[in-house]
């Protein structure tokens, strides 16, 4: 879970202090100067492609050098709410979003998914979350689902996003609005009921996420459509 830089303050020794407070000095400095054209393209998601191609590490603000300094300077714990301080901060651009997501660690990436409904970048950044939903780091998926995604998604993406956290083993309930975009699809409980009775004829049991989600695609005032096989009891 992200925390304020009020929350991270009262927790940070004086030397991470200090170090926060110029990290996100550098940042708001580089949001707030004049914007070149290039840059408003990037910010607006127009030079989505070449920035992602042309892009290079030396034209990179110093802010960005900070961001992946974060879990050093500040600690592990504390990596992800300072990574994405420095995201809003800067008011990150499409370009160094990309940049920072391309060419992070894991944890580097899982703070630009999880920033990402914080930035106005409408959806120009689907294709990080669409890469982070081919990755099997359950951290990375867990992340990709949050509330950008469900801004954002297409629903044939979204359902697909949901089944990637039942194989994976990530928590439904990390699906930001599940039962919203739930709610009434259709197409989303046959897929789900496929998935229980494809379980259910190789002998494996039905994870109790599944059902979760399966009864959430009933439309309100309706009983949730049923699974392939009965919920397991404390007898059997």
């Amino acid at each position: 879970m992200l925390t304020s830089r009020e929350e991270l303050e009262a927790e940070l020794g004086e030397a991470a202090r200090a170090w926060l407070d110029a990290a996100l000095a550098e940042a708001a400095d580089d949001a707030a100067r004049p914007q070149t054209a290039a840059d408003d393209a990037a910010r607006s998601g127009a030079a989505a492609d070449a920035s992602r191609t042309a892009a290079s590490p030396y034209a990179s603000p110093s802010w960005e050098l900070r961001y992946a300094a974060a879990g050093r300077h500040c600690g592990q714990r504390h990596a992800d709410s300072v990574r994405s301080l420095l995201l809003v901060e800067a008011r990150a651009p499409l370009a160094s979003v990309t940049r920072l997501y391309d060419q992070g660690t894991a944890a580097e990436r899982r703070a630009v998914l999880l920033t990402l409904h914080l930035l106005d970048l409408g959806d120009t950044a689907l294709p990080l979350v669409e890469d982070a939903l081919r990755a099997n780091d359950t951290r990375l998926v867990a992340a990709a689902v949050g509330p950008y995604a469900a801004d954002h998604l297409a629903p044939h993406a979204w359902r697909h996003a949901v089944l990637k956290c039942l194989f994976t083993e990530v928590p439904v309930a990390a699906v930001a609005r599940l039962a919203d975009r739930a709610r009434g699809d259709t197409e989303l409980a046959r897929m789900l009921t496929d998935f229980a009775a494809e379980r259910t004829a190789a002998g494996r049991p039905v994870p109790e996420d599944l059902r979760t989600a399966l009864a959430l695609t009933a439309p309100a005032g309706h009983p949730a459509p049923p699974t392939a096989a009965p919920a397991p009891t404390e007898e059997s």
